[in-house]
């Protein structure tokens, strides 16, 4: 009975690839068709070159136009609602503190 070859030159395993046949695959890869359109996003849409800052600033402004901007009285009376919710806020951030301070004072601490 004959002993099986130890080197791997006398093993010709599907696994091993002979130099000529990778280089023959590397130029068929080459060869293959490659796609004409640009690559799609991971959304699917079709990216598109953007113009850079001069573009970015020009659709800014124009969305800046687009506002409906608020006229004085409008303003005046936004104010006031922010300022009256703020107070509102406020008082009774006051009073939850002065009633969990005496709690923590009088029930926990027993001072």
């Amino acid at each position: 009975m004959a002993r099986p070859s130890r080197t791997r030159r006398g093993k010709r395993s599907g696994d091993f690839q002979a130099p000529a046949q990778a280089a023959e695959r590397a130029r068929e890869r080459r060869r293959q068709v490659r796609p004409v359109q640009q690559t799609k996003s991971q959304t699917g849409a079709q990216r598109e070159r953007r113009g850079g800052l001069r573009a970015f600033v020009g659709e800014s402004w124009g969305e800046l136009k687009k506002v409906e901007w608020p006229g004085r009285r409008q303003l005046f009376s936004a104010t006031i609602v922010v300022i009256v919710a703020i107070a509102v806020v406020g008082a009774y951030l006051a009073a939850a503190d002065f009633a969990f301070s005496r709690l923590v004072r009088d029930v926990l601490l027993r001072f």
